[in-house]
């Protein structure tokens, strides 16, 4: 993503797009980490929408961590309560997309469990058209 274009975003105006917790196994919902102070140091985003050649996956659509909270073990516990969530919803496994030319996030999933499964596709987010590859990891 273009470095202006996410210097562009406000949390306020980006905060009404995520479900933090409806009970509604349909529709995708957010994890946050916090700080002591409650303050939030990043969020994963899941649910199981259908992928039409993985039709029984969940999918994790988002995880962000704050730069400064990176190598912390954030973004482990998050993609760990993805992974948990998902089980409770009985997914057999689990997909997402990575942007490509992503290297860090490439090798967090990696050492995660993910694997890319060479599925590509171009998809528009936030209105930038964007090149990404698929990974998959199986869950228990």
């Amino acid at each position: 993503m273009p470095d202006d274009y996410l210097d562009g975003l406000r949390p306020e105006d980006r905060a009404a797009t995520y479900n933090f917790g409806t009970g509604d196994a349909g529709a995708p919902v957010t994890l946050v980490d916090e700080e002591a102070d409650g303050g939030i140091v990043g969020f994963v985003t899941l649910g199981c929408a259908p992928d039409a050649s993985l039709p029984e996956a969940g999918t994790v659509f988002a995880l962000y961590v704050d730069p400064p909270h990176w190598r912390a073990g954030v973004g482990r516990r998050l993609i760990a309560s993805a992974r948990e969530q998902l089980v409770t919803w009985n997914c057999p496994q689990a997909l997402l997309w990575v942007l490509r030319g992503n290297e860090r996030a490439e090798r967090f999933y990696a050492a995660d469990g993910w694997t890319p499964d060479g599925r590509q596709r171009e998809a528009e987010v936030w209105g930038i058209t964007v090149d990404e590859h698929r990974y998959q990891r199986a869950l228990p």
